[in-house]
């Protein structure tokens, strides 16, 4: 059982962690240190993909040891438990950004090759820029939703 709620937590707090130390502490980082902004959105771009895959893998361990501590602990799997849902709607909103925005976004920057050389009326940069709001939104959507799944697997436990 421990194992079980070891893991469930990790997984939320991997997730949720990730996402705030992301957007707090490395996207600020390394637009103010790296030298040129289009290196620093390299470094962002990078970053975020592996933000997804972790967020990813956390979504499906939290959904296999939260529906397994149910099952162990009360004799029922609960797959639509209100915790379970809002992972499910975070994986979702994570693969919409990692499979669809995201390489929208790559395919405009490698088109403009130096963002900041576009002006800022060009509809490439124009559709970027829609797309990052996208993004952020989608972040920021997975963020309060794991924070409400942490809560409710807490109090739970």
């Amino acid at each position: 059982m421990s194992l079980l709620k070891f893991l469930m937590l990790l997984s939320l707090v991997v997730w949720i962690g990730g996402i705030i130390f992301f957007a707090f502490a490395v996207a600020p980082t390394v637009f103010k240190v790296l030298p040129t902004r289009h290196l620093a959105g390299a470094v962002v771009t990078r970053s975020l993909a592996m933000l997804h895959w972790m967020g990813l893998a956390s979504g499906i361990v939290f959904a296999i040891s939260s529906m397994a501590y149910a099952h162990w602990t009360r004799g029922v799997v609960e797959p639509f438990a209100t915790r379970h849902l809002l992972v499910y709607i975070m994986l979702v909103l994570t693969v919409v950004s990692q499979f669809v925005v995201s390489p929208q976004m790559l395919g405009l920057r490698t088109q403009m090759v130096v963002i900041d050389d576009v002006p800022p009326t060009d509809a490439r940069r124009v559709e970027f820029n829609r797309l990052h709001v996208w993004s952020t939104r989608l972040e920021s959507a997975v963020l309060l939703l794991g924070l409400a799944a942490l809560y409710l697997t807490v109090r739970k436990l």
